[in-house]
């Protein structure tokens, strides 16, 4: 099923005789504002929108801030190295400027040998850079869903806007034979107002589709970063969708695809190790520390120690840390267990969650394909009846009221059809992505560009 009109609702033949040449109107009234545009695929709309909407950059963002958290922790292993200078006048007894004894080259290397708690700490920012990783797929899919919902929108407003055009006119000839009939005393005043009605109705109808348009189309140029004038959909291009099955387990589906649940479970899981991270701070640790320095002869060196002097000095070694008492630690592991706790269970409701909205979209997007079956042949129904109108007019069996209220029906019913149709992509589309499948159904082609 496409996010389209059928073709029996697109098809000439269904529609009285006078309303072809309206259509043609409509056709050559509309185009021209721009004809000059490119038309703007599905695929080719949801690629731009990727590249340039601001929200996926954000989250691309957010990912690399994660891996380079993780990358500093994970560096702490490697040495680091300083070199510098501690040159200053010294009175008396040589003392330490910021540290380090006064030298005139100081070079210093340490790092992490072994620590528990820095190997938890570790673990849990490569886990928060893997629920990033999901909650940048989540934002991923939250802009093909923007793009396709506001793109299968605007093919509605605009097959709207050219069937209420054909309304339009439909509406004004029968203004002006009502008021011919009037003249003619044939009908009432009332009668010449109910027509005017109706063909106000229309037109504000139009107002508001043409509105709702401009603004979609807006929109649309926001997120693909292109101009309003060069947004010219081509509704072909949306794939069909697939049939719902009320048999199929689409909330496992959901759980074993939705990135917010990895992201939730992702994220507990980190909590989890940076609590265990913080118990494990009171555990013994291990690290590396080497220094030179090449000391002065103004400095007083000589003085203190004019036996054993010597320029050169380096130190190779490595220092261990047993901690004995460290309440506040004791206190700051239990917060973080607190914590992790709270993720945990955070990720069970976002489980929960998850399964019953899958299973109210699986169930609505059943009751809103039934309603647009409804819908439709309501449409058809009304259709028919505007024939059969028409053939009686033809054959002067029937009234010009007749015909009125046949073409009123057929245009509401044609609304209300649209109307369905469009809850029903709706409702489809959002249980795509509940599962995980929008991706692979809006852009089927991962490598064409």
């Amino acid at each position: 099923m496409k996010l389209r009109l059928p073709r029996w609702l697109r098809s000439a033949n269904q529609f009285p005789f006078f309303v072809i040449p309206v259509l043609a109107l409509a056709l050559t009234t509309t185009v021209p504002t721009r004809v000059q545009a490119e038309p703007l695929p599905l695929e080719r709309a949801i690629r731009l929108a990727l590249t340039h909407s601001t929200s996926s950059a954000i989250a691309h963002e957010d990912v690399q801030h994660a891996f380079s958290t993780y990358g500093e922790l994970r560096d702490g292993y490697m040495p680091e190295l300083f070199a510098g200078s501690g040159l200053g006048w010294t009175y008396g007894y040589p003392l330490t400027i910021d540290g380090s004894p006064p030298a005139l080259l100081d070079v210093i290397a340490r790092s992490t040998v072994y620590s528990p708690a820095q190997r938890q700490f570790l673990k849990a920012a490569k886990t928060d850079w893997l629920a990033a990783q999901s909650q940048n797929k989540d934002q991923r899919s939250a802009v093909i869903q923007d793009v396709v919902l506001s793109y299968a929108e605007l093919a509605k407003w605009e097959t709207r806007l050219i069937h209420l055009q054909q309304d339009d006119a439909q509406a004004l000839q029968m203004q002006q034979a009502v008021t011919q009939r009037v003249q003619e005393g044939v009908d009432s005043t009332v009668d010449l107002n109910k027509a005017k009605l109706t063909a106000a109705r229309v037109r504000l109808r139009r107002v508001e589709a043409r509105g709702s348009a401009d603004v979609l189309r807006q929109h649309l140029a926001n997120l693909t970063g292109l101009p309003t004038s060069a947004i010219e959909i081509v509704p072909e291009t949306i794939p069909s969708l697939p049939p719902v099955s009320s048999e199929e387990d689409l909330p496992g589906k959901a759980i074993a695809s939705s990135p917010a649940i990895k992201f939730a479970e992702n994220h507990s899981l980190a909590e989890a190790m940076r609590a265990s991270g913080e118990r494990r701070a009171l555990l013994p640790s291990i690290d590396f520390s080497a220094q030179y320095a090449r000391f002065s002869t103004f400095n007083n060196y000589t003085v203190y120690f004019p036996n054993h002097f010597q320029k050169d000095n380096a130190t190779v070694g490595f220092g261990i840390k047993i901690p004995i008492f460290n309440a506040s630690q004791h206190a700051h592991a239990e917060a973080a267990e607190a914590e992790a706790l709270k993720a945990q269970k955070q990720a069970e409701a976002t489980r929960n969650q998850v399964t019953e909205e899958t299973l109210k979209l699986q169930r609505a997007a059943e009751q809103l394909e039934a309603a647009r079956e409804v819908a439709q042949l309501e449409y058809q129904l009304a259709q028919s009846s505007l024939e059969a109108v028409q053939t009686r007019i033809d054959a002067k069996t029937g009234t010009l009221h007749e015909l009125a209220d046949a073409q009123v029906q057929a245009g509401e019913r044609y609304l209300l059809f649209q109307d369905a149709d469009f809850e029903y992509q709706r409702a489809r589309l959002n249980l795509l992505r509940a599962t995980g499948d929008l991706e692979k159904w809006a852009l089927p082609n991962p490598t064409s560009k």
